[in-house]
């Protein structure tokens, strides 16, 4: 029995749902998103809530239940408060900047990397060792943060790198002189 897909999704102000089939498209003051889903998984619209049930307890379809609705209430909730993603950056030398709709990345390497922002996506740099991605599509915003965070990840001895905030690195000792 899934937990998640049993509860109802509530629709806030300033958010409409269209149905068309199994395509659901969600507009709200962030952006409009659309999604096609499985048609064994029935979506309903009642008032001002989306309901989401399906035909039968196969194990497909259990799985399935849950997908769609953790799916919908992201779109929901990203046309209505958008998601964010901060990253930091440590390690001396180390910067990002902004120039025009391109990311410019330090991480001492020879040569900057240069990742073209993609469309649905704000990113902001309000100091050169901090980077916010901010977007509705939380799939998106997450897969941009990722791309960034893999050009120089953490590393355990001195703690270099670019990390997401709150990221715990576990250090480690160094060698040791006899």
């Amino acid at each position: 029995m899934s937990r998640i897909g049993n509860k109802h999704i509530i629709i806030p102000e300033g958010v409409t749902v269209t149905l068309d089939g199994s395509t659901v498209t969600v507009k709200g003051p962030k952006g409009t998103l659309t999604n096609t889903f499985n048609p064994i998984i029935s979506i309903k619209l009642e008032e001002n809530t989306l309901v989401i049930t399906r035909s039968c307890d196969e194990k497909t379809h259990r799985s399935l239940h849950g997908t769609t609705r953790a799916l919908l209430n992201n779109m929901v909730v990203g046309v209505h408060a958008g998601f964010e993603k901060v990253l930091e950056i440590q390690g001396t030398g180390y910067r990002a900047q902004l120039q025009g709709k391109t990311l410019v990345v330090n991480a001492g390497y020879s040569h900057p990397f240069e990742m073209p922002i993609p469309e649905g996506l704000t990113v902001q740099v309000p100091n050169p060792t901090e980077i916010h991605v901010l977007g509705c599509d939380k799939q998106l915003v997450g897969q941009f943060a990722a791309e960034v965070r893999i050009i120089r990840k953490p590393e355990p001895y001195k703690g270099k790198g670019i990390r997401y905030r709150g990221e715990y690195v576990r250090r480690k000792e160094g060698k040791k002189a006899k």
